[in-house]
């Protein structure tokens, strides 16, 4: 398994094959994605909202009610480049919204708020 190190590195590789127009690698994305999420988490701890970037990973985050079974009632869920584009402030959250590269359901699903974060 790869430590915190090496996903940090793998989110400084997913950023700049993105910015010079290249797709990074799965394993690259994969953790980058875990970076992120788990900074997510981290950051802005609760289980109000669910995150999900399948098939990388899922989290619960955002202080608020929370629930206990079944689909929670506030969901995010997007791709991994997304989550990467987002997360780093190259893609605007409204935008992705809009076009449809972020499915958000719920009062508390909006993340805009809470990023960028790296």
């Amino acid at each position: 398994m790869s430590g915190p190190s090496d996903k940090s590195q793998a989110l400084l590789t997913a950023l700049a094959d993105i910015d010079d127009g290249r797709q990074p690698e799965r394993a690259t994305i994969r953790d980058a994605v875990r970076s992120i999420l788990a900074t997510l988490a981290a950051r802005y701890p609760g289980r109000s909202v669910e995150v999900r970037c399948p098939p990388f990973g899922a989290v619960q985050c955002i202080d608020g009610p929370r629930h206990t079974r079944g689909t929670p009632p506030n969901v995010v869920e997007l791709d991994g480049i997304t989550l990467l584009r987002v997360a780093s402030g190259r893609l605007p959250w409204a935008e992705a919204v809009a076009d449809g590269r972020i499915r958000a359901s719920g009062i508390r699903a909006d993340l805009s708020t809470f990023l960028p974060i790296v």
